[in-house]
C-alpha cells in the first residue's frame, strides 16, 4: 500500500496578512489594537518608527 503525504496544516505553507501601517493609523500617529481584551497602542514616530504599547 502506497502512504501518502500527510496534508496536516504544518506541512502547508503558511501565507502571512500584510498591512501598510500607515493605512492602520488613519490619525496619521496612533491607532488602538485590541488582543484577547488587551488593547495596546501602535505609534508612529517622527523619525518613521513604530511602537507598540500596552
Amino acid at each position: 500500500m502506497q502512504k501518502l503525504p500527510d496534508p496536516s496544516p504544518a506541512n502547508q505553507p503558511v501565507e502571512q496578512a500584510v498591512h501598510d501601517a500607515r493605512a492602520l493609523v488613519p490619525n496619521g500617529t496612533t491607532a488602538n489594537i485590541v488582543l484577547d481584551g488587551q488593547t495596546y497602542t501602535l505609534r508612529i514616530t517622527r523619525a518613521g518608527k513604530l511602537i507598540l504599547t500596552k
